[in-house]
């Protein structure tokens, strides 16, 4: 991963059966990481889709959506320093083994 890449603190689920393509999620998103879909829908709308990553999972999305269900959106929890050094250890060791 460059410097220059955050890692995803969220991910979002769009459930593209409910959404009615008005937009408003897509204007709200700060890291702008949703836009309109190019197909339709089986209601003959664009709904919004998730472009895959860089999620904050600020839940604006979710907050502006007139649609209930029409977005799920899920904090991750942050990866913590242990974590990250049992993960550097083991790469250490796997490299010692090669």
């Amino acid at each position: 991963m460059s410097p220059s890449v955050k890692p995803d603190r969220g991910s979002v689920q769009m459930n593209s059966a409910e959404c009615k393509g008005c937009g408003l999620c897509v204007e709200a998103c700060p890291p702008k990481v949703l836009r309109l879909a190019e197909q339709l829908n089986r209601y003959g709308y664009h709904p919004a889709i998730y472009l895959g990553n860089g999620c904050t999972g600020c839940g604006i999305c979710y907050f502006v959506c007139p649609e209930p269900g029409g977005i799920q959106v899920r904090r991750r929890a942050p990866v913590s320093y242990t974590h990250l050094d049992v993960y550097k250890r083991q790469i250490r060791q796997n490299r010692s083994l090669i």
